[in-house]
């Protein structure tokens, strides 16, 4: 399982130039599975999402989390952070877990994060827009 974490001022998605979703400050994660991922991964990086210390205090420092700043979250399914390009210029995505298993995982990951954020999503397997502020610029990328 992957996630880019993008720490945001805005962002919003579209599909077919309607508006589907969109948060203020919070986070932009753009999420991804694999064939051995399951509710183990799921819970590892929910709390590495939530607990991670990537907002400013009162100092400047990046020290507050968005459980602490009571951000949102914009969750997008993004099958394409499992691409291989180690042959050839067009990227394979076998390691991608297939529609159908990684919609289970993608909604349970979404509905553990609302446990703690409130978590609003794009629409799985849509060919979706996507429009980040991102502030800092802070990015990060996880792993499970």
């Amino acid at each position: 399982m992957r996630v880019i974490v993008q720490r945001c001022r805005k962002g919003k998605v579209e599909v077919n130039n309607k508006l589907i979703n969109k948060i203020d400050a919070g986070l932009v994660l753009l999420v991804g599975f694999t064939e051995e991922d399951s509710n183990k991964e799921i819970d590892k990086l929910v709390k590495k999402v939530v607990n991670l210390r990537i907002f400013d205090d009162e100092n400047g420092i990046m020290n507050k989390s968005i459980l602490d700043v009571k951000g949102k979250i914009l969750s997008i399914s993004q099958f394409t952070l499992y691409a291989d390009t180690k042959k050839g210029n067009r990227p394979s995505y076998i390691k991608a877990l297939n529609g159908e298993k990684a919609i289970k995982l993608y909604d349970k990951f979404n509905e553990e994060l609302n446990k703690y954020v409130e978590t609003v999503t794009g629409i799985f397997g849509a060919d979706m827009q996507l429009f980040i502020q991102n502030d800092g610029p802070i990015t990060i990328a996880l792993e499970a």
